[in-house]
């Protein structure tokens, strides 16, 4: 009895880490591109081996609401411009969104707002080509859940790991 609970549960678990991949790579494809604008980081933590600290504008603006509601968790809602720049417009207060609007999904751990992602990991020694990062590139679902895709620069161009 116990080989065969052993065999179920891990069939269960393999079941359940493939549907996680696949739900990813199926938001990675197909999710909304939405650009989030970077703030600025503490310099001695920008760089921390081979990643990149980030905070986002977003981030901050939504601090200031979501210090006035009890709940950690939740929706905002992005106003997207032509270069499908989001900028904080509201908290999610249900109603139907217009075609420039979209959902993001944010918690609140220990007083900060994060959103999906505080880093973007990259191969060591490529530090210095991801300092001009002055975008985030994300993929966004329609019920908010995100995922970092990239980085860009200041013209709104992805930084892809730089030629060897």
């Amino acid at each position: 009895m116990g080989k065969w609970l052993v065999l179920a549960v891990g069939i269960a678990l393999l079941g359940l880490i493939n549907y996680t991949i696949h739900s990813r790579e199926t938001l990675r494809q197909e999710g909304r591109i939405v650009l989030l604008e970077l703030a600025p980081v503490d310099p001695r933590s920008l760089m921390q081996g081979d990643y990149v600290a980030l905070r986002f504008q977003v981030a901050e603006a939504l601090g200031r609401d979501a210090d006035d509601t009890e709940q950690p968790d939740g929706l905002l809602v992005l106003q997207l411009d032509e270069q499908q720049l989001g900028r904080f417009l509201r908290l999610d207060d249900g109603r139907p969104l217009a075609r420039d609007e979209v959902r993001l999904r944010y918690r609140v751990r220990a007083g900060q707002v994060k959103l999906a992602t505080n880093a973007f990991f990259f191969q060591e020694g490529q530090g210095r080509h991801y300092e001009q990062a002055r975008y985030g590139e994300f993929r966004v679902a329609g019920d908010g859940d995100a995922l970092l895709t990239g980085l860009r620069g200041a013209d709104f161009s992805p930084l892809g790991a730089p030629s060897q």
